[in-house]
């Protein structure tokens, strides 16, 4: 568990706890993003099988969390494996960026082919564009469309909070691949620059897999699009 506080003119405005959970064959990073009045997001759960999906429920009921929103960053198949479950234990709506409703459909005969043959479908009850506002408790995420790795993928910023997830656009020392459907590598470079390395250097980055970074690392030693690359 981490938590990060705001401090502007001297005063401590708000903080989020962010809770991580490794799920599936992909070891994706699911994330509880949880604000102090107990109010949660729930970003790109990865959740497949009962142990974990057991996992996710036993944390949100021992810690008393009011589940009020589900997003996915992107639509490949590790995270959204547990979308079902969440919509369904929880009935919270399912958030997305449109353009990848391709990405989401194709999921169906991956999962079979990736060994995940119980995969439910749900479809998005709701899609998220650049610049909208999702709000928890007095929390609020800055929506950022940032393509590259899927065409549809968006960051999730808290500005007051300083942090920011970003799915698999942007690792630890590494970039998301683009050789994927509907993936493409300029555009990924273009996205990390204009839209990730402009938030600041000490903004903490969660990303889909691996460990927390901060801009300002990735930016002097990231070896695929650090500045000096």
């Amino acid at each position: 568990m981490c938590n990060f506080l705001s401090i502007l003119q001297g005063k401590i405005e708000k903080m989020v706890e962010i809770k991580v959970f490794v799920f599936n064959a992909f070891e994706e990073n699911t994330y509880l993003l949880i604000d102090d009045s107990k109010s949660c997001v729930i970003v790109d759960p990865g959740c497949y099988s009962a142990e974990e999906q057991d996992n996710l429920k036993a944390y949100i009921e021992k810690e008393g969390l009011k589940v009020v929103s589900l997003v996915n960053t992107h639509a490949h198949l590790d995270h959204v494996l547990g979308n079902a479950f969440v919509k369904r234990t929880y009935g919270v709506d399912l958030l997305m960026n449109e353009a990848d409703l391709p990405v989401f459909r194709g999921n169906t005969i991956l999962a079979e082919n990736y060994g995940f043959p119980e995969y439910e479908v749900v479809n998005p009850d709701a899609f998220l564009n650049e610049g909208d506002n999702i709000k928890f408790g007095d929390a609020v995420l800055e929506v950022l469309h940032v393509p590259g790795h899927a065409p549809g993928h968006i960051a999730l910023y808290d500005k007051n909070n300083g942090y920011c997830l970003v799915g698999d656009v942007l690792f630890s020392g590494s970039i998301g691949r683009s050789d994927l459907p509907g993936g493409d590598y300029d555009t990924l470079i273009h996205s990390i620059h204009t839209k990730l390395f402009t938030l600041g250097d000490k903004i903490k980055i969660f990303a889909g897999h691996g460990p927390a970074t901060e801009i300002g690392i990735e930016k002097r030693s990231n070896p695929f699009c650090g500045i000096n690359a």
